[in-house]
This record gives C-alpha cells, sequence and structure tokens, in this order.
C-alpha cells in the first residue's frame, strides 16, 4: 500500500499528515494548555509486551507521518494528529488495552515524537526543583530539597541519548565521542548538562535545573522560613544603598533565588547587565541586558568567555554588573569594576562560609594569570565587596541564610568581617525537622552610614531587638 492510500485509509489528508509541528516541546509552549492530562508518575511501567507495541506503532506512524513536512501548525494540533493516527494504529494491531493503558502508551509516543519523552510529565510538575537521569533506568527528582526515585524510565539508552540530542541541537550544541560534555537551556530557561560514555561510565546522563516559573521575593522567602523580616529589611536597604554583595553556598542553596530577589530593590532608572555561563536569572526590571558565554567550536574556536563579557560589559555603561556565578579569573575583573564606580553589583560564589568565600575570591583573581602579591588581591577584595550572605540547604531540605557579614576592613593582611545576623541552629525534632531561630549579634553595621546617604532606611532595632 502507497504512503497516500496508507494515509487515506487513515482518515487523513496529505496535508493533515504532514503538518504536525515536532519542534514545539512542553517547553515551547508554556502558555499553551495542554491538550492531555498530564501522565501521574503513579502509573505502571509498561509491559515488555506493550512496549513491543509502542515501538511499534511508532515506526508505523513516523512513516505515515512526514518529519521533513511537519512545521505548520502548533503543538495541540500537532498532538491530536498523532492521537488520530496512534488510535487507528492500535486497532489494527488489535492488541487488547484497556484504557488506561492505551492512553499512557499513545501520551508516551506523542512525548517522544513531539518533546522530551518520558521527561516531559516531570517538566509540566512544578513542584519539582531538579531532574536527575542516571542511565536509562533511573530518573531522579528533588522536591522541596529532597530527592526521590521516580518510575520515569527510556526505553534504553539510545532513547535517552535521542533525547538529548534533541534538547542541545535546538540550542546550537553537538555531544557526540569527540564532544562528550555540553551544558544547554530549554526555551523555557531551564538549565541543562548532559555527559556521555566514554566520561560517563554507566551510560548517559542528563541533569535539568527547572526554570522557576514564580519569581520568588524576599517577603515569600521569609514566608518559607529562609530569613526572619528584619533580614529582609537590612537586605532590601543594601541593595537600594548600591552595596556590593556576594552570595555564597553551596549547589542547591538557593544562590541564585536570593540574587533575583534582591535585585527587585535595584531602582528602576538603573541600567543593569547580567553576565552567566548559563542564562537562568529573572530579573524583574525594565533595564536589563542579559549577556551569556559561548563555548568554542568543533575547531576549538569562537570561544567566549565569562572574563570577556565582564570586559565588554564596562564599555557599555552599566549602572550595575550582575555575575550569576564567578568561578575563575573573571574575578579578578569583576572586583576592579566593584572598585571603578560599579556600586552596587551582585554575583554568586560556591563556598561553605563567608570566609571561605573570601578564600576562593582570592583564588579565582589568582587564576587571572596576574603577579600580585596575596596582600594586594585581599585590599581589592575587601575595597570592593561591603556584604556578604551565607545560604545553606539543611537535611530537611530547606534552604535557609546562616549568616549575613560585613567586610570591616583588613588587619594586616587579614580581611576582617562582622557577623550581622545568624541562625542558631538547636537540633532536628521527631519529624526530621531543623529546629532553630533567627537573631541579630548586636552589631550595628558600618554602612548605616551609606543607608542615609542614599535615602534608604532600616530601623536600628533591627540589630539590637532580636539578640540572641
Amino acid at each position: 500500500m502507497g504512503l497516500k492510500t496508507r494515509m487515506q485509509s487513515l482518515g487523513l489528508s496529505n496535508k493533515a499528515a504532514t503538518n504536525v509541528d515536532v519542534g514545539k516541546t512542553k517547553s515551547d509552549q508554556l502558555n499553551e494548555k495542554p491538550v492531555e492530562v498530564v501522565v501521574p508518575l503513579s502509573l505502571k511501567l509498561l509491559t515488555p509486551v506493550e512496549l513491543e507495541l509502542k515501538e511499534t506503532i511508532h515506526s508505523k506512524l513516523l512513516d505515515i507521518l512526514d518529519l521533513s513536512l511537519i512545521s505548520s501548525i502548533n503543538g495541540r494540533e500537532a498532538r491530536k494528529q498523532i492521537q488520530s493516527v496512534a488510535q487507528k494504529l492500535i486497532d489494527e494491531e488489535s492488541v487488547p488495552l484497556n484504557s488506561q493503558t492505551r492512553h499512557q502508551l499513545i501520551k508516551e509516543i506523542e512525548d517522544d515524537i513531539l518533546g522530551l519523552g518520558p521527561l516531559e510529565a516531570l517538566l509540566y510538575d512544578p513542584t519539582i526543583a531538579d531532574i536527575l537521569v542516571n542511565g536509562h533506568k533511573k530518573v531522579y527528582v528533588e522536591r522541596f530539597g529532597k530527592l526521590e526515585l521516580t518510575p520515569v524510565r527510556f526505553n534504553d539508552n539510545n532513547h535517552l541519548m535521542k533525547i538529548i540530542d534533541r534538547i542541545v541541537s535546538k540550542v546550537g550544541r553537538r555531544i557526540d565521542e569527540s564532544s562528550p560534555m555540553v551544558d544547554a537551556r530549554l526555551p523555557d530557561g531551564s538549565r541543562v548538562n548532559a555527559i556521555i560514555p566514554p566520561l560517563a561510565i554507566d551510560g548517559p546522563s542528563l541533569s535539568i535545573r527547572r526554570f522557576a516559573v514564580d519569581k520568588m521575593t524576599l517577603d515569600d522567602l521569609v514566608v518559607r522560613g529562609a530569613l526572619a523580616n528584619y533580614m529582609a529589611e537590612f537586605l532590601k536597604a543594601a541593595a537600594k544603598s548600591k552595596l556590593n554583595i556576594l552570595i555564597s553556598g553551596g549547589t542547591g542553596s538557593g544562590k541564585t533565588t536570593m540574587l533575583n530577589a534582591i535585585s527587585n530593590f535595584i531602582p528602576n532608572n538603573e541600567r543593569i547587565i547580567t553576565l552567566e555561563d548559563s542564562a537562568e536569572l529573572q530579573l524583574q526590571l525594565p533595564h536589563v541586558l542579559r549577556l551569556e558565554t559561548r563555548p568554542a567550536n568543533i575547531e576549538g574556536k569562537g570561544e567566549i568567555t565569562l572574563r570577556d563579557l565582564v570586559r565588554n560589559s564596562l564599555r557599555m555603561r552599566p549602572d550595575r554588573i550582575v555575575i550569576g556565578e564567578v568561578r575563575s579569573g573573571e574575578a579578578f575583573d569583576m572586583l576592579q569594576a566593584m572598585n571603578t564606580g560599579h556600586e552596587g553589583s551582585l554575583t554568586t560564589v560556591h563556598a561553605n562560609g563567608p570566609r571561605d568565600a573570601l578564600a576562593r575570591l582570592e583564588n579565582m583573581v589568582s587564576m587571572a594569570g596576574l603577579d600580585m602579591p596575596a596582600k594586594a588581591i585581599r585590599k581589592q577584595i575587601e575595597s570592593a565587596i561591603h556584604i556578604i550572605i551565607q545560604l545553606s540547604r539543611l537535611e530537611d531540605g530547606s534552604r535557609r541564610i546562616v549568616s549575613i557579614q560585613e567586610v570591616d576592613g583588613m588587619e594586616g593582611e587579614i580581611i576582617t568581617l562582622s557577623e550581622i545576623f545568624k541562625y542558631n541552629r538547636h537540633g532536628i525534632d521527631e519529624k526530621g525537622v531543623v529546629m532553630g531561630q533567627y537573631c541579630s549579634t548586636g552589631i550595628i553595621p558600618k554602612c548605616m552610614a551609606s543607608f542615609k546617604q542614599r535615602g534608604a532606611t532600616a530601623d536600628l532595632a533591627i540589630f539590637t531587638n532580636h539578640l540572641n
């Protein structure tokens, strides 16, 4: 039976069969209501017979639909077309299926053709912060700070590789044996990292850091217990007063969320330039220019580093520079910018404490290839950084500010710090919840003078009424 006859027998015209938009994944359609309800994670895994049927239907469907021409209709119409064809092909196979299994099988075929396969249901779940794929048999998610294994599976490693390739190709990247690691970004902003054999010994690995659709404010974080309201009052004043703020913490401790929340208090009349390896900041300001690094091409050329972006941004008349995370020699250029009139800049760093954060900055400045004595580097850091916010993800999954410290100055060759607020931890209750309380240390920071000069307000009582 010819292709045209085959399509007609299924009740499809040539136009209908070739106008399905495979390019639109869930992430491309954030404003579109999905046709089908998301398949719950509690659904059973398909049996070997059902998996074989799924592969058969998938293969036949691709024979019928000319994917090279499927490009002109929206995602919802595309799903309707695939559902219609798949239903009829399943009927032809005469395999007994209950309605739930039939629905699941068709949904998985849709997701394989139009989206990210088994990951589509996870991408629709707003409670999931991270998706971690360890080979085709194990898919973990993080919810509320805790990891859990899901029943989601890929058919095999080739199936997983196809999904990874679909993700990276959409942003102009490639992944193969010659380039087995890649950072990419989904259209909704979610950050993706993939690594494949031979580097990944047990099969391809995929990590997705979800893009937060709901923008968290400092007040939201207070409600969630990430900080006390008087600490939020202090940070609002610090942002308005153009203090340079360093946000420190471990992976997943909430550094980017905190940076986004603090940035809401930057005045609307300022020009902000954000610099990132993989764009994920969500500054809710009218005058923001977002810049992103670029990796080298297959010939090893064309790389644009974060340091290149920092240098270029200084020629773009920024009022403030926001760096998603400092990791290397760009730390030197950032400190130079902070010390030469670009006040009120913000950045994050991976470190376990404020003192560790300063040591990391010192090491990163050394990576810039400059022969500077340690004292000179520390003087640069002391002059540039005003406030250090230390974040931590605790055992119960909660994310909290555990310390806010002010950079005081230098004593000899040592940078001195004053702790203004801290989180006193008392223990863990019978439900595994970390117990503790926020408090002031009683120290009134020197930056209060800057608050007054800039017209920002912070009640002195916040430093004395909440003592430990």
